[in-house]
């Protein structure tokens, strides 16, 4: 899988996942829409379904590769970097360091199992809060 891909693949999974939290906590209800698009662009043809970390995401074959899919577009990887860079700002490299170690270290089902979220409270006061990300956590869960 190349860098775009991953890109845009990481971020469908987070808002997947968030969106399943949102659910979970009653913020936000699955809607009758959502599921007929689904369904709509499934008759297509045009998408498939990548398992990632216990996930369908949505993809279509783009002219550039592999794109996940939002709301019935590809996500662009440009959009994703900006996401990244405004989150972490100039630690975004060495988060990223971090990440690539771990991954290249473990077998996707452990990481899949430990999920290394930042820390932030549970039920909806949580919801939305930034969390701090522990890249020492992270250093210390790869394998050697």
């Amino acid at each position: 899988m190349d860098h775009d891909e991953a890109l845009t693949l990481g971020k469908a999974l987070s808002g997947l996942t968030a969106q399943a939290k949102g659910v979970r906590l009653g913020i936000y209800e699955p809607t009758p829409e959502t599921v007929s698009d689904q369904r709509k662009a499934l008759q297509h043809g045009e998408e498939i379904h990548i398992d990632l970390m216990g996930r369908a995401i949505p993809a279509v074959h783009t002219k550039d590769g592999l794109r996940a899919v939002r709301q019935g577009k590809p996500i662009t990887p440009a959009s994703v970097e900006r996401y990244l860079v405004s989150k972490f700002g100039a630690d975004l490299e060495e988060v990223r360091q971090a990440m690539t170690g771990l991954v290249h270290s473990l077998p996707a089902a452990e990481l899949a199992r430990q999920a290394f979220r930042p820390e932030v409270k549970a039920g909806t006061a949580g919801w939305s809060a930034e969390g701090e990300l522990d890249l020492g956590k992270l250093a210390s869960a790869a394998l050697p």
